[in-house]
């Protein structure tokens, strides 16, 4: 999963991106070039999970996150700067919650941008499809149908999001990089005395998220740096000082999982227990491959059985011997927390 964070100059992005990142990646400050890095998620299954399966190896779900330079109003080399993140799964927007901030400003101005940006790209992208279109291609008929719908939303200033897409049509959409067709998860950056989001600015951006369809979650951007640079004994006594229960990673991460529709299974055994995210409701076969392409090819079952079996029953033994672990055949549905070996032959 790949995560864009935007945002207008000085809004705390680079900070959050410091935070995510553990600090372990060296931020390029000024520069008009993105900062890239990957962010471990926090997964309390996980960690309880290696309280009943030891294993050698304890392996999260990644998140790859991609932090543009601040977005300055009119930017003339917007595009330039939004291209690097055009093939991201979703967008996190960050908006400045503290000291004499504008949310409605701030939260207008960039979604303009974007919507900008975009037009620039569908206007281009029109004028090219068209003319392969006029020899009858069927495909560039059908980018032209597409790209003409999304033209007419960003004029009347709506993003891509807002319209009504088949799957083709979102992947022309994804093809393109259409920004405004992404899911958007608006980041209140609060203060350090408002870490539940409950000042005024922050709760704009809760309704605002929820009135355009996106998700919501408030982190102190400064505060979770510093939370990020200690050891796990100090971070967890610092967290808790503050009311707090995990670093900003997990709830953000969690409502990007909402935003794109997926869920987590887990492999356990004694190399190694891991953390997989996939689509919500996928067969067993595609969550196979996500671990390797010759499972998902050599697929012949899952044996399964879920986290909670696990916490309630102690070991693998009980589980069976409840009748709590499943053969699951080709057209299994994946369920949220379950833990899965998958048998295959190629």
């Amino acid at each position: 999963m790949e995560c864009g964070l935007i945002g207008l100059q000085g809004v705390g992005k680079t900070t959050l991106f410091t935070a995510l990142t553990a600090h372990s990646v060296a931020v390029q400050v000024g520069s008009m070039k993105p900062n890239m890095g990957i962010a471990p998620i926090p997964d309390p299954r996980l960690a309880k999970i290696t309280e009943f399966i030891i294993a050698q190896k304890v392996i999260p779900a990644t998140l790859q996150v991609v932090d543009l330079p601040g977005v300055p109003t009119g930017g003339s080399n917007l595009n330039t700067v939004l291209a690097h993140i055009r093939n991201v799964d979703a967008l996190c927007q960050v908006v400045k919650c503290y000291e004499n901030c504008d949310p409605a400003s701030d939260l207008g101005a960039m979604d303009g941008e974007l919507i900008v940006a975009d037009m620039v790209v569908v206007e281009g992208a029109i004028e090219k499809a068209g003319r392969t279109a006029k020899h009858g291609d069927k495909d560039a008929l059908k980018r032209v149908e597409v790209l003409t719908k999304v033209n007419e939303l960003l004029e009347e200033e709506k993003p891509a999001r807002d319209g009504d897409w088949d799957e083709s049509d979102r992947a022309i959409l994804k093809s393109y990089g259409i920004m405004t067709s992404k899911p958007m998860l608006y980041v209140a950056n609060v203060s350090e005395d408002d870490v539940n989001g409950e000042s005024e600015a922050a709760q704009y951006v809760a309704k605002y998220a929820n009135d355009n369809g996106g998700e919501s979650v408030a982190v102190c951007a400064t505060l979770e740096s510093e939370i990020a640079e200690l050891d796990d004994a100090d971070q967890s006594e610092m967290l808790e000082s503050m009311g707090l229960i995990e670093p900003a990673v997990g709830p953000l991460a969690r409502a990007l999982n909402t935003l794109l529709g997926l869920s987590t299974f887990y492999t356990a055994g004694e190399k190694e227990v891991r953390a997989w995210p996939i689509p919500k409701d996928a067969p067993a076969p595609q969550a196979a491959g996500v671990i390797h392409s010759d499972i998902e090819r050599g697929f012949i079952r899952a044996e399964c059985f879920h986290v909670e079996d696990l916490f309630a029953l102690g070991n693998e033994k009980a589980i069976k011997d409840a009748g709590k672990l499943r053969s699951e055949g080709k057209n299994y549905t994946m369920q949220d927390g379950d833990i899965v070996n998958f048998l295959f032959n190629v």
